[in-house]
């Protein structure tokens, strides 16, 4: 029974770590076949009867590949897919932050876009508001998290984090558990990301005003900047779970106040405007459904012109 047990959990180390080296993309044919051969070893020592010292070589090559596969390096530098093709970056001096490769597509179809990359200079003190947007697909329960500063002059910045595809990938949920896909932090105009997802990808988005303190607001900005320099100096893997469009804003927050206690709701990202609503940050003065309910966006039409006008309109429902 207890070997049965072993040979199960190592077969499955093994598989998880051939999924790993072969969805990586990178050529390590011979890791491939060094996780076969010792998968091999172990089901044949079952077979046979005389699994004990095959176990252990099979664990030992096990432990090899896994720190092996641990250590695999992410990387800022591969040929990526059109929307990913650059890197945020970010400059901080005091309270003015100049963010290098702003996204701000003018999408055509789902696929195809007018690119464009810009440098856009903000002043932290002057942020007037943050907002949470969440986009259903699917599951109710999972949404794609972004989150969106305003300032004084009426512009609006929304940082995504998200899986950075190569050109050609396609994006997988196991993909993301084995280091398919770095990590990437897009700083972009609403238009580019919010548009594309009412408009043409018929995604049910929603917003939602954090009711936080100019103090609040200005300290999560720079945080957020300050990933991006993060980022763009040490690159990271993307995870499913513990690494995803949820957890890193989450994680930036944490910085600035650790004591914000962990939820199930921030896994079922679907659900973390309840988890936001109950910790007082999301419109305490009104009920959870009321808010649901305002925070939907329509779906817009033709490509709207001017960034700041766009803004206004989709936060029409929450103006005084």
């Amino acid at each position: 029974m207890l070997l049965g047990l072993l040979a199960a959990v190592l077969a499955l180390a093994f598989l998880w770590l051939a999924a790993g080296v072969h969805l990586s993309g990178l050529p390590h044919s011979l890791m491939q076949g060094a996780v076969l051969l010792a998968l091999g070893f172990v089901l044949w020592g079952l077979w046979r009867g005389r699994p004990v010292g095959l176990f252990g070589m099979a664990g030992g090559a096990a432990l090899v590949l896994a720190v092996w596969w641990s250590f695999l390096p992410a990387s800022n530098d591969r040929i990526w897919a059109p929307e990913y093709a650059k890197t945020l970056t970010a400059s901080i001096d005091g309270d003015m932050v100049t963010l290098g490769n702003v996204r701000n597509f003018r999408w055509q179809t789902i696929e195809a876009a007018e690119e464009a990359w810009e440098t856009r200079a903000f002043d932290a003190s002057t942020v007037t508001s943050v907002d949470v947007f969440t986009s259903i697909w699917g599951n109710p329960n999972i949404a794609h998290i972004m989150v969106s500063f305003g300032f004084e002059d009426g512009r609006h910045i929304a940082f995504s984090a998200e899986t950075r595809r190569r050109k050609g990938q396609v994006y997988s949920t196991l993909g993301g558990f084995v280091r398919e896909f770095e990590l990437t932090l897009l700083a972009a105009d609403e238009r580019d990301l919010i548009w594309l997802r009412t408009d043409l990808r018929g995604e049910r988005v929603s917003i939602f005003p954090l009711t936080l303190s100019p103090e609040a607001r200005r300290e999560l900005f720079l945080a957020f900047a300050r990933f991006a320099e993060e980022l763009d100096r040490q690159p990271q893997w993307y995870n499913t779970l513990l690494d995803n469009c949820t957890t890193v804003p989450l994680r930036i927050v944490r910085t600035l106040s650790p004591g914000i206690p962990l939820d199930w709701r921030i896994l079922a990202s679907g659900r973390l405007p309840a988890y936001l609503h109950d910790l007082g940050v999301l419109r305490p003065d009104l009920g959870l459904a009321e808010v649901e309910a305002k925070a939907v966006l329509p779906v817009f039409g033709a490509w709207p012109s001017d960034e700041v006008a766009y803004s206004q309109a989709i936060r029409a429902a929450w103006a005084p």
